[in-house]
């Protein structure tokens, strides 16, 4: 009777979560983030870029070999769990287990064409995978006070006020943070809090101007605190902005160059692009100031790919370029995929779609639920 009973009985899968591993492959470190959801079934993310779908084996595959279960004790495992014969699970999982060392060897594989996964589109997903934090809106002495809503906030949080936050978003499954602001190196406070994002498993970002970064010292404690990738806001006619870019370039960092054309930089923009390239800049991120630059945008884009740069349009952009002219973004008044696929929380803890749209807030980060925030 409990022979055939088994046959009958439904599978339970394994409880909903948030796992992470943090390894290196061919010298080079990648992260991969699950998330389980209630129904057996996964969000794997691999360095906070490429979602894949996942149906319950498949994520029971993922959380093993995040997990790091031998194959024999995961085959074991799975075919107990979904009554099927112990050798197809191991030729499973090991094939499983190819596939994902291939997509993270090939950063550029399309895993819907090459390895039979469903890849989620960009901001497809209703669930929330970046939380970018400004930090302050604070800038520079030399910046326009224009560049930051300043008047929006009335206190910024402190460190620990923030590392609640950061645990929270944890506790919700978002594995990617992106301190932002105003000017996010103007609080001494961010290696500590980009080295507790780092200990809680969050891939973390950096929007910046990056003139504290071409101080060496600084950029290497960021680098030691768990830093994971830059988002350099270039002024073309600042040396030190330069001087990072050629101090940032052969670390271990993966470096996004953000250049808002406007009408004062218009005419030597294409000269601009090309001593980033010289540089050996391999991604460039773009935006407008003038919706009456959208053919001079376009045809920049043009030249960007000319010279190899890689366009990002899924990070971040400054404060000042919030509804930047691009061609994924220049009919929308909200990018697509705000207040889904990523959030956006004030000096304040106020959480809004995206920059710019106070009009929206969701609740306080730290005050509210994440239950009722992704509500609202």
């Amino acid at each position: 009777m409990n022979f055939i009973q088994k046959f009958f009985t439904k599978t339970e899968p394994l409880p909903a979560g948030t796992h992470h591993m943090q390894a290196t492959q061919d010298e080079k470190p990648y992260r991969l983030h699950l998330r389980l959801q209630k129904d057996g079934s996964g969000l794997l993310i691999l360095n906070a870029a490429t979602v894949l779908q996942l149906n319950p084996t498949a994520a029971e595959y993922a959380y093993h070999f995040i997990k790091g279960t031998s194959p024999d004790e995961a085959a074991k495992q799975i075919a107990a769990r979904y009554q099927v014969n112990r050798k197809t699970a191991l030729t499973d999982f090991n094939n499983f287990a190819d596939q994902i060392q291939t997509l993270i060897s090939t950063p550029d594989l399309d895993p819907a064409s090459f390895l039979n996964f469903e890849r989620v589109q960009p901001h497809s997903t209703e669930s929330t995978l970046r939380l970018d934090c400004a930090l302050t809106y604070r800038l520079p002495e030399s910046t326009h006070a224009k560049y930051a809503p300043t008047k929006r906030v009335d206190r910024e949080l402190t460190t620990e006020e923030w590392q609640t936050i950061l645990d929270k978003a944890w506790q919700a499954g978002i594995p990617h943070i992106i301190f932002t602001g105003g000017e996010p190196t103007l609080r001494e406070d961010l290696p500590q809090l980009i080295a507790h994002a780092e200990k809680n498993g969050q891939v973390c970002g950096l929007l910046t101007d990056g003139l504290k970064l071409a101080e060496k010292d600084y950029l290497e404690l960021l680098l030691q605190t768990g830093l994971d990738h830059v988002m350099l806001i270039l002024q073309p006619n600042e040396p030190k902005s330069w001087k990072a870019i050629e101090i940032i370039v052969p670390q271990d960092l993966f470096l996004t160059v953000h250049l808002t054309l406007n009408k004062e930089n218009v005419k030597e923009a294409k000269d601009i692009l090309q001593k980033i390239a010289y540089l050996d800049v391999q991604n460039i991120s773009l935006s407008a100031d003038d919706g009456s630059l959208l053919d001079e945008m376009l045809e920049l884009q043009d030249t960007a790919s000319s010279l190899r740069l890689t366009l990002r349009w899924d990070l971040p952009v400054p404060y000042s370029a919030s509804n930047p002219v691009s061609i994924e973004t220049v009919d929308d008044a909200i990018p697509t995929g705000a207040g889904k696929t990523w959030m956006y929380v004030e000096p304040d803890g106020d959480v809004l779609p995206a920059q710019g749209e106070p009009d929206k807030t969701l609740g306080n980060f730290l005050r509210d639920s994440w239950e009722v925030i992704s509500k609202n």
